[in-house]
């Protein structure tokens, strides 16, 4: 119960700071921190849901929240760019207007079902960052995997470093301690053992990961079509979707030209920007970004929040981003975030 607590503890403090932020900005109080754009992060699109316990809620926001975004930033005087234009547009801008990119990892269907509609009725660019192990049906997502097996109300045995881990699930505080224990596993252990052994438990209460991400991820063939349209760009997002931070130089290098090499089989064209797993310390740092570039990149996003500038570029393969969050999906939250006002109360 405590666990939960913090959590929604740590909800409301955010939620608090957007609201002194918003505040902010409708006084237009610091306005350089809004630099030259922004790139927004999305992961799911889609109707919400009403379960108690949705513990990847964060990942996910509505259609309707998306067109409430693209209608604040148009009224606050953003224009919409693709990815593939950030770099010539902090070089030399084409406008005074502040730019905005919106970007969606991993590959979800829904992401043509719902998000593409609202894209497509405003004439606004985006890019889905395709990961190759998941559209292939080779690796699956241990997140999704989680809240699946965690759902089922069960007791659960996982096989850890240090022994069987054993994780009640059946009241809506175990569904969540459960959660953070099986996060913090898979976060501690080799990621790739971690999930693995995740999966095996998973079976035993009738849940198939890989079921999951058939249901869930898009295939190359639906995201060969889904690339034809003229506002979408398939961007590289690894194959497995590990943390690349602990990979051995080889595995970061195969995990950077596999997954761009896919996206170039399905395109005709290799892809000039990647995304990060997790875009934080598990896979963005100095020695990931530097193969990046070797890779042949233009440009690599993260997690972290931020704005841009023409001095982003001297980190260009680790470009800000600033989540959409599923927790806090109101339209004055949206421009709050865009001004730069919120990376900068929080430290970052």
């Amino acid at each position: 119960m405590a666990g939960q607590m913090i959590k929604d503890l740590k909800i409301s403090a955010i939620r608090g700071a957007l609201e002194v932020s918003a505040a902010m900005a409708a006084l237009g109080l610091f306005p350089s921190l809004r630099g030259s754009g922004v790139i927004f992060t999305l992961h799911r699109v889609r109707p919400l849901g009403s379960d108690a316990f949705a513990p990847n809620r964060h990942l996910e926001i509505s259609p309707d929240f998306l067109e409430k975004a693209i209608l604040t930033l148009k009224a606050a005087g953003y224009r919409f760019i693709s990815t593939d234009m950030v770099r010539r547009e902090l070089l030399t801008p084409s406008s005074s207007q502040p730019f905005a990119v919106f970007t969606l990892d991993d590959g979800f269907r829904d992401n043509v079902d719902h998000a593409l509609p609202v894209f497509d009725r405003h004439g606004v660019p985006f890019t889905i960052f395709a990961c190759r192990g998941f559209s292939e049906r080779s690796h699956t997502m241990w997140w999704e995997t989680a809240a699946a097996m965690i759902a089922e109300g069960r007791t659960l045995a996982i096989e850890t470093d240090h022994g069987p881990m054993r994780l009640a699930c059946q009241t809506l505080a175990d569904k969540h301690k459960a959660f953070a224990r099986i996060a913090t596993m898979i976060a501690a252990e080799d990621e790739a053992l971690a999930i693995e052994r995740l999966n095996a438990a998973a079976y035993t209460v009738g849940v198939d990961p890989y079921a999951i991400v058939a249901e869930n991820i898009m295939d190359g063939g639906e995201l060969r079509k889904a690339a034809a349209h003229p506002l979408l760009t398939l961007g590289a997002h690894t194959v497995s979707h590990r943390g690349l931070a602990r990979l051995s130089d080889d595995e970061i290098l195969d995990e950077l030209n596999q997954s761009a090499d896919y996206v170039a089989s399905l395109t005709g064209k290799r892809p000039r920007v990647f995304a990060y797993p997790y875009g934080d310390q598990r896979s963005a740092t100095d020695r990931t970004a530097a193969y990046a570039q070797w890779a042949g990149f233009e440009l690599s996003v993260t997690t972290r929040a931020g704005t841009l500038s023409d001095a982003s570029l001297e980190k260009a393969h680790l470009l800000p981003r600033i989540s959409l969050n599923g927790h806090y999906q109101a339209a004055r939250y949206v421009k709050a975030l865009a001004s730069g006002i919120p990376s900068r109360l929080s430290g970052r």
